[in-house]
């Protein structure tokens, strides 16, 4: 029997998030256990950190982020490249 992989799909709701959710559903096999992690749920959102994630909707297989999923969000640095906070 092969264990189970463990799917988190990371949404707060939008209609992105939903084609992520949608898509995941569409893809997974019997192999696949998806749990989706509400982000307006402080806990859940903790999880969500604790992960790296940076930006929604975001996925993780056996508790690693997916590649697609790294490296994103905001950071001060680009919006300060960007001009902001500047005259």
């Amino acid at each position: 029997m092969t264990d189970k992989r463990q799917v988190e799909i990371f949404s707060a709701g939008c209609p992105v998030c939903r084609d992520t959710i949608d898509l995941l559903n569409e893809m997974a096999c019997s192999s696949c256990e998806i749990t989706v992690h509400d982000m307006n749920d402080p806990a859940e959102a903790a999880r969500a950190k604790d992960l790296g994630v940076r930006s929604l909707p975001a996925v993780a297989v056996n508790g690693v982020l997916a590649s697609c999923c790294t490296g994103r969000g905001v950071e001060r640095s680009a919006l300060q490249a960007a001009g902001i906070g500047q005259p």
